[in-house]
């Protein structure tokens, strides 16, 4: 086959070929069944080192013979007038791989030569593609296991030749047939005879049929859709097979399932760690094998809706071995998104799973189950929304840490169960990269390196000694250091309207009409709110100032909110006041804070939104505004607000709230404001509420003395001791002001919408400038033509509000604030829907007079 042929040239333009082993000499004549012939299209340029020409196409054709019977095999040598992508590689893509496809390789066995195989000869050469014709099965099979072409083309016209359906089962019998593609030419109907059933082509393993047409054109059209079709699409599968070898050699287990949750595979990890089969398994649907008991329904409900919604979910679950053990894994569940842009499979990634010596800690794992089912146990009767904290799709890379040490820790000795518990609570540091540098190492390392640390990575001018402690001096302070008495409390307010006296009775009442005290006080209800609430807890007596002092500070701060926004007014920050004390009041927050927290959180309420634009930080970065340009563009807002009020504050004696406090104390009373202020931006929610749920949803250790259960597990559900540090109080009073910030949702329904319609129109309002002024519109929803305020209203609950107060109802138990919350989410989805059922019927009523004006 790869010898070197010698060609000559007829005068009528037959090129003439033989194996050089016959004769090294030209010859102008051979006999029939010793030469073939192709036709040539333009003249041709023969020189001692092979033809050119242009629009010239050589054919060199090898002969050989066998048990009497003829195989040629063409290889074509195209000119530069004919296809130039000719034996170069294409690039296919499948998915992030990129795949490189040969040129491609055809077989055909006819017989006998006629038009129809010259026309697939000369399409094959048209197109670029390499071409070996064959004569016999035999010789085809040879062939084919020599080549491993890509398409076969059998002559199925003439059953008396050969049969073409025993030909084609035996090449699909050889190894190298799986990514084959058959082709069956078979002779055309007849128009008065019924079709032929293709049924036999497909069970002897055909996967295409073409019928005879010896046009060139039509053959290079059929070839071109079986590589762009058929073809391609086995050189994908060639790569599937490649995945699913690496899948198979992969540490991790894996487990595919389709949309319906049945098992379509597993890897080698998978049946090592399980111990189960692909038999057992494979085929089956997983709710019909067996389940583990350890897993919450409500969390299982919680990935399922997950999943629906094509995103991904990683967390702990439990899963059963086959020998009946329940093993907590670290799973990452991935949606494979198909047909329709719908979810068709999910693929399973256990990253991680516990090791358990039972040999060693058999009877500390019996104390720790038992004690694990008691607090799971103790935990649903009181809430079910704590499953859905865990399951929550929020985690940061930190979170997954925790979450991998929290698995780590459930079958583990009580000294590894200490000992990762102090790594959670570093873990959960609100300085996490910042350095804490002790007296001691003060002393041993040089003074320029704690300078350094102390002024370059704090706020202000704290020294490295007052790191952990500085802020929260003033969580010390007592009534007793009081150097002024207040005023009595109804001293001012005695002065106020009877009607505001008797609405503000009701100050800690979550359902206080706060749009009502807006209206009796003349819209200035900071002022007489703000004074009932601030003498409430005492905050006279613990700042040492007179209640004029306050009065004043309160006259000033209401008198920088911008009466004319919509929403971000002065009545917004009486409401967040109003929350602020309400939640401050409940006991589990009673039992962590100290009398300076109450205070710095009923502050940095009454503050947190002075003097604001009633426009988003995105706009004001986009408009080059000074505020933007003067914080370079991060938490603008936030910044001004906490600047702004310690400014109007300590401007003057007469309003300075803060002017009986030491320096320390009025630094720490500054430190947890802003903190408090800068909290309520929107960019960093999920880090707080992260940090939050961790804070207060993971168990801590217990001293050795406890009850036996203590000992055997080396933990206890969250105290208030635990809650009472400085960092955990912080990441609680964020969580606080965020909640009171953004508490709309949550108030009863007349309220709710009140408040929903404001903050569109102060939106709306927005996008208005925007538009009219040429910046970016940050939110093109909100257009007071096309808005859907429920749908808005939706939306924000779903991904702020929900998981956010289903972790703080869990943690200070709010029933009143969440019963608030699902009913106003239903009412909403109701208004939704009627809003899209009238558009959906004012669009048949106008495609009805569409029809009807058609008809006349």
């Amino acid at each position: 086959m790869g010898c070197a042929p010698s060609i000559t040239v007829s005068q009528s333009g037959v090129v003439y070929c033989r194996d050089s082993d016959d004769s090294n000499s030209p010859k102008p004549s051979f006999s029939q069944q010793q030469i073939v012939h192709i036709r040539k299209s333009n003249t041709a340029e023969l020189s001692d080192t092979g033809l050119s020409a242009a629009g010239t196409t050589v054919a060199v054709f090898h002969r050989k013979e066998r048990r009497g019977t003829i195989s040629i095999e063409a290889e074509t040598q195209t000119s530069k007038s004919t296809v130039s992508m000719k034996g170069m590689a294409s690039e296919v893509s499948f998915g992030p791989i990129k795949l490189c496809q040969r040129a491609m390789q055809i077989l055909l066995v006819f017989s006998k030569e006629d038009a129809q195989s010259d026309a697939f000869w000369w399409a094959a050469d048209k197109g670029g593609y390499k071409c070996n014709i064959a004569r016999n099965p035999t010789d085809a099979l040879e062939c084919f296991v020599e080549k491993q072409h890509d398409i076969i083309i059998i002559d199925h016209r003439y059953s008396k030749n050969f049969d073409a359906l025993g030909l084609c089962r035996s090449m699909k019998a050889t190894k190298y047939s799986d990514h084959v593609v058959m082709v069956a030419l078979t002779r055309k109907s007849s128009v008065d005879k019924d079709e032929i059933s293709i049924l036999p082509l497909l069970n002897a393993g055909f996967n295409r049929r073409i019928f005879e047409n010896a046009n060139t054109a039509t053959c290079l059209n059929e070839l071109l859709q079986l590589e762009y079709g058929e073809v391609r699409s086995q050189i994908k599968l060639r790569a599937v097979n490649a995945l699913l070898s690496a899948l198979e050699k992969c540490s991790d287990a894996v487990e595919i399932t389709n949309e319906n949750r049945t098992v379509q595979f597993i890897n080698t990890a998978y049946k090592q760690q399980m111990g189960y089969t692909s038999e057992e398994l494979v085929g089956h649907e997983m709710e019909d094998l067996p389940r583990c008991d350890k897993n919450k329904p409500e969390l299982m409900d919680s990935i399922y809706s997950q999943l629906k919604k094509a995103k991904t979910w990683e967390g702990m679950l439990y899963s059963k071995k086959k020998n009946g053990e329940s093993v907590p894994q670290l799973v990452h569940i991935s949606p494979i998104t198909g047909q329709g842009g719908k979810v068709r499979h999910h693929v399973y990634n256990i990253k991680y799973q516990m090791a358990v010596n039972q040999n060693v800690f058999s009877q500390d794992l019996k104390q720790i189950d038992k004690f694990a089912s008691e607090l799971s146990n103790g935990a649903s009767v009181r809430r079910q929304s704590v499953a859905r904290i865990h399951s929550m799709t929020i985690e940061a890379p930190i979170t997954k840490v925790i979450n991998i040490i929290n698995a780590a820790q459930e079958n583990s000795p009580v000294t590894v169960v200490q000992a990762l518990d102090r790594v959670l609570e570093i873990l959960r540091s609100s300085e996490l990269y910042n350095p804490q540098l002790t007296s001691q190492q003060v002393k041993e390392e040089d003074q320029m390196t704690s300078d350094l640390v102390g002024g370059l990575m704090t706020h202000g001018s704290y020294n490295a000694k007052r790191r952990t402690s500085g802020s929260d001096a003033a969580l010390t302070k007592t009534n007793s250091s009081s150097q002024h008495s207040p005023s009595s409390p109804t001293s001012h307010m005695s002065q106020a309207p009877l009607e505001v006296l008797k609405m503000l009775e009701r100050e800690l009442a979550w359902d206080l009409n706060i749009i009502e005290v807006e209206r009796i006080t003349l819209h200035r209800p900071l002022i007489y709110l703000g004074l009932k609430i601030f003498n409430r807890f005492k905050a006279g007596s613990f700042l040492g100032i007179s209640e004029t002092v306050l009065r004043n500070w309160l006259q000033v701060i209401e008198a920088n909110y911008h009466s004319s926004n919509p929403y971000h007014n002065s009545t917004h920050a009486a409401d967040v006041l109003q929350a602020t004390a309400y939640f401050i009041s409940k006991e589990k927050l009673k039992g962590c804070f100290e009398p300076a927290d109450d205070i710095a959180s009923l502050i940095a309420a009454t503050l947190h939104d002075v003097d604001h634009p009633g426009r988003t930080n995105s706009f004001l970065c986009n408009a080059g505004s000074d505020l933007a340009i003067l914080y370079n563009d991060t938490a603008v807002l936030e910044s001004h607000h906490a600047a702004l009020a310690f400014q109007l504050t300590t401007r003057e004696d007469r309003c300075n709230i803060f002017k009986e406090l030491d320096r320390e104390d009025y630094r720490a009373m500054r430190h947890t404001v802003i903190d408090m202020i800068l909290a309520t931006e929107m960019t960093k929610h999920f880090e707080h509420l992260s940090k939050f749920v961790n804070c207060t949803s993971k168990p801590v250790v217990r001293d050795s003395e406890d009850t036996l259960s203590m000992q055997s597990t080396g933990r206890s559900t969250p105290d208030s001791t635990s809650l009472t540090t400085p960092e955990n109080r912080a990441l609680i009073r964020r969580m606080l002001i965020k909640c009171a910030d953004v508490s709309n949702p949550t108030r009863p329904l007349e309220m709710c919408m009140v408040w929903a319609r404001r903050i569109s129109q102060e939106y709306f309002a927005q996008t208005d400038e925007e538009k009219r002024r040429g910046l970016p519109v940050v939110m093109p929803v909100f257009d007071r033509l096309t808005c859907s305020i429920p749908k808005s209203q939706i939306s924000f609950t779903e991904y702020f509000i929900m998981d956010m107060f289903d972790a703080w109802d869990a943690f200070i138990d709010c029933p009143e604030v969440m019963e608030n919350l699902h009913y106003n989410y239903k009412y909403w989805t109701m208004e939704e829907e009627n809003e899209r059922r009238i558009k959906e019927e004012r669009e048949r009523e106008k495609e009805n007079k569409y029809k009807d004006k058609g008809k006349k």
